[in-house]
């Protein structure tokens, strides 16, 4: 079994990966390589890449801090140098916001989550109720085809 070195899998993943994401059979065939190593290499490094340790909450505040006074320009030049998109930069900021909001704003009343409660079991059984009632409707138009079924064979005779 041949080996290779870490620079020449990483050239080949690089044809393989985006931007660039050459065909599989045309990269092992310029490469001289089997498709099963390429696929297994490419399996390889992106289970690499989702295994990288995601934003913790507390980086993310950081990260929203640090850039809340930048430019666009500037803020952009930060995102690529830190691997993140600005639209997540500005949802981690909706998050924040949200987070930091007035507790009252963000939770119902008591009163209020009693009423829903409330609410929600009437609706309930009244959709039980009407699932019986679709239930027995089915089964007596059921039941009065089989008569006809069997009636009107009859006359036929």
């Amino acid at each position: 079994m041949a080996r290779y070195g870490q620079s020449f899998k990483d050239k080949a993943l690089a044809r393989l990966l985006a931007p660039e994401s050459a065909a599989l059979h045309v990269v092992a065939q310029e490469l001289g390589l089997g498709v099963s190593t390429l696929e297994r290499w490419r399996e390889q490094a992106q289970s690499r890449a989702a295994r990288v340790p995601s934003w913790t909450a507390g980086s993310r505040l950081e990260a929203v801090i640090t850039t809340a006074a930048l430019n666009e320009a500037a803020k952009s030049a930060w995102c690529r140098e830190h691997g993140v998109y600005p639209s997540e930069l500005d949802q981690w900021r909706a998050s924040c916001t949200t987070a930091l909001s007035n507790p009252e704003e963000a939770r119902a009343s008591p009163q209020a989550t009693r009423a829903s409660a409330k609410r929600i079991k009437e609706l309930e059984r009244d959709l039980l109720r009407k699932d019986r009632a679709l239930a027995e409707t089915a089964a007596l138009l059921v039941l009065s085809k089989k008569v006809a079924a069997i009636f009107h064979k009859g006359e036929d005779e």
